[in-house]
């Protein structure tokens, strides 16, 4: 299926990724108009379509991670497939692979023999540590690499154990950083007609968005600790319990503290000289805390909420899953759309964050079934008959 007004149209990719950082990139691209084809092993295909979770036989995982691409079965440990493979390669722009480093080698379709069919593609290896390195060959999944990244040492409550984030953020952030390295090797392609590899390590990506405890260390030698739910140098930033839930109040200028005070009805500690700067309401965080909270757990979040927004306060209910997919700017943005599946039906999908002007992201086909289109791949674009195609694997 194509658009007219898709970014990524005429871009062809063939998708070698499974389970998430890979394939959320390629489902990127799909969603910007790629034509992306998802190359999967015989019968058991990525293995996220085995998810405990799952609406008639198929995975709420997978379906998540996988619309707007074409499922293509394909035995890559056979000659007749690698051959295959390097003609489907020839007329392709970008390859994704999420294997451990070596795997594509010991395949024989490397970066270096796809290049020999194909000089412009771009090829991109996802993986846990990258292809060079003592770690190259380690495989990793997400809580291992937000523990060894040092994420989880600055995650969690002041004093407490490290804690990992509740989505997989290291699969997510590597899936968007390899998603701009594709689309910046494409960029280069249209300017010197030079393809390459794009090489993505899911350390290198939660490493990178550490930048500041990193710096703080670096700078000052000391090493940055969980400070729970409150921001290091703000206050008060934090949520707060109401009646019947909770709520973010934030406060990053001497400005926006006098607003808190103000939509609270706390003109009390506006005056105060404690809390008169920022240094001095960072160091007596705990008693401005104590005296918010004595005033939010008077009033209902909903109060909370029109008071906060009366005095410009940048403030958040703190939703549960439930909420937020009913949420009114949620529901605006059309986030939450109703797609059609083969198999499962009619389901809810999450929509495409790329709102563009020309060329937003859109959702046009869900989630393949397994080996879908492999018939319709192969005759359109090696021209072979379903004839061709079952003898294959005979």
């Amino acid at each position: 299926m194509t658009n007219e007004k898709a970014a990524l149209q005429g871009i062809r990719v063939l998708d070698l990724t499974q389970f998430l950082a890979g394939p959320l990139c390629t489902m990127i691209l799909g969603d910007l108009g790629a034509d992306v084809i998802k190359i999967e092993k015989p019968n058991t295909g990525d293995p996220a379509r085995e998810t405990a979770v799952n609406i008639n036989g198929q995975s709420v995982y997978f379906l998540g991670l996988n619309s707007n691409k074409r499922s293509i079965v394909m035995d890559l440990k056979k000659q007749s497939y690698k051959e295959l493979f390097l003609k489907l390669a020839a007329k392709a722009d970008i390859i994704v692979e999420n294997f451990v480093p070596g795997t594509m080698e010991k395949l024989g379709l490397s970066y270096e023999e796809v290049q020999k069919v194909n000089p412009e593609i771009i090829y991109a290896s996802v993986s846990g540590f990258g292809q060079t390195g003592p770690y190259r060959e380690r495989g990793a999944l997400d809580m291992i690499i937000q523990a060894i990244s040092g994420f989880m040492s600055v995650t969690g409550e002041k004093g407490g154990r490290p804690l990992k984030a509740g989505p997989s953020i290291a699969d997510t952030v590597t899936g968007l950083y390899a998603t701009i390295g594709m689309l910046a090797a494409l960029h280069y392609r249209n300017i010197t007609g030079k393809g390459q590899h794009v090489d993505i390590a899911m350390l290198d990506s939660m490493f990178s968005i550490l930048a500041t405890p990193i710096g703080t260390y670096l700078a000052t030698g000391k090493v940055p600790k969980p400070q729970g739910n409150r921001h290091q140098i703000s206050a008060p930033f934090q949520p707060f319990e109401t009646m019947d839930g909770e709520i973010i109040i934030a406060a990053s200028t001497n400005r926006a503290f006098q607003d808190v005070c103000k939509a609270l009805g706390r003109s009390d500690l506006a005056e105060d000289v404690r809390y008169a700067d920022r240094k001095g309401r960072v160091a007596n965080v705990d008693e401005l805390a104590d005296e918010i909270t004595k005033t939010t757990k008077t009033k209902t979040t909903a109060e909370l909420e029109r008071d906060c927004e009366s005095a410009n306060v940048p403030f958040a209910v703190v939703n549960s899953i439930d909420k937020i997919v009913r949420n009114p700017q949620i529901v605006a943005r059309n986030m939450l759309l109703d797609v059609e599946h083969p198999a499962a039906g009619r389901i809810k999908s999450v929509g495409s964050p790329l709102k563009m002007s020309l060329t937003p992201g859109a959702k046009r086909r869900s989630a393949p079934t397994l080996g879908q289109h492999t018939n319709e791949i192969l005759g359109e674009q090696l021209g072979m008959s379903d004839k061709e195609i079952k003898a294959l694997d005979d």
